[in-house]
């Protein structure tokens, strides 16, 4: 069936939405878990997510993050627990999920076939936007994603950069009060990532519910009111940016050397000036550790020229949310956090 044929059939056998709703808005879960065969992919996710508020689910590749949007979706059915979302039951109540929600996921979803303000246009006509409506609302979203010039291009003929922002637009077109992005802003530049970003907060700041799973910390720090840490399918941390920052504590010392074959040399010299582990990065050439309290650069600097280091860089710096995520998702350390954590993620 043509695509133009199958949205206008749907809007005109599907009951139109009632735009207040009758949900309570936000993201709500109890004991979720999914299991696949022997794995458990996910298990013991506890959320509550009110309308207006952000969360970041943090995990490494594997580690639940796509498992979990895809049962609050409606798309994976789970083996244990339950799940609300803008007040309905994810499972029981799917159909009624599905018009509250904006999802972009890792895959494209917009028609190839269809220029970039049809596509927008046809999703404006599936949520059951009047025509004039949603070609107004398609041309105001290609603007502030910067595609008001290609906006009669084929989707297919676009870079995946522009693919990328025409998936989120899509996903805002109705202004769903419930937005799930499965890893955003892959593969943007830092401008279209930062007015995506801000495009993002106007549509919280508007009551909107927003859950992203994303591998560019700066973009929960940025972005998130809260943050869940996922570690093999259960919750690894949770809190706010500055609480799970704070949690770490100190400053970091991060030294770069010219040679990464010295990278383990520089442990030695650099151990009276650190408190715990020593971290190596031989991609960036880097050593970073906690810095103790009242340490002088001038010391450390003495201290690896003593012993022969040739360091090009050292500083210090605040701690990053990479530092806790590499702290938290660190093998041994995960499972005394996950039993120190609590169990519900309230943002």
């Amino acid at each position: 069936m043509p695509i133009r044929m199958l949205y206008e059939k749907n809007v005109r056998d599907t009951k139109r939405l009632d735009p207040a709703g009758s949900g309570t808005g936000g993201v709500r879960a109890e004991g979720l878990g999914k299991r696949f065969g022997a794995l458990w992919a996910l298990r013991d996710l506890d959320l509550d997510v009110p309308a207006g508020a952000v969360l970041g689910l943090l995990g490494h590749n594997g580690a639940g993050k796509t498992t979990a949007l895809r049962i609050l979706t409606t798309l994976a059915t789970p083996t244990e627990g339950r799940a609300w979302v803008a007040g309905y039951d994810v499972v029981a109540e799917a159909a009624k999920v599905r018009p509250r929600i904006g999802v972009v996921s890792q895959a494209p979803t917009v028609d190839g076939l269809l220029g970039a303000r049809a596509n927008l246009v046809m999703i404006g006509r599936l949520y059951h936007l009047p025509a004039a409506a949603a070609r107004r609302r398609a041309d105001e979203l290609l603007e502030r994603i910067d595609l008001g010039d290609v906006a009669d291009k084929l989707a297919k003929d676009l870079s995946g950069g522009m693919r990328r922002r025409l998936d989120l637009a899509a996903a805002l077109v109705a202004s769903p009060p419930v937005l799930f992005l499965d890893e955003p802003t892959t593969g943007l530049d830092p401008h279209s990532r930062t007015q995506l970003w801000e495009l993002l907060r106007e549509h919280v700041r508007d009551g909107a519910t927003l859950v992203l799973t994303t591998q560019y910390l700066e973009e929960a720090d940025r972005l998130a009111s809260d943050i869940l840490v996922l570690d093999h399918g259960r919750i690894a941390a949770h809190g706010t940016p500055a609480q799970l920052k704070e949690r770490l504590g100190g400053e970091r010392l991060v030294v770069t050397v010219g040679d990464a074959a010295q990278l383990e040399a520089a442990r030695a010299p650099l151990g009276p000036y650190c408190q715990g582990e020593i971290s190596v990065d031989p991609a960036a050439r880097q050593v970073v550790t906690a810095l103790r309290p009242g340490t002088r650069l001038v010391e450390v600097v003495r201290a690896l020229d003593a012993a022969g280091i040739d360091a090009h860089d050292v500083h210090r710096r605040e701690v990053t949310l990479d530092d806790v995520f590499l702290s938290i998702t660190r093998t041994g350390a995960t499972a005394a956090t996950a039993a120190a954590e609590p169990k519900a993620a309230r943002a």
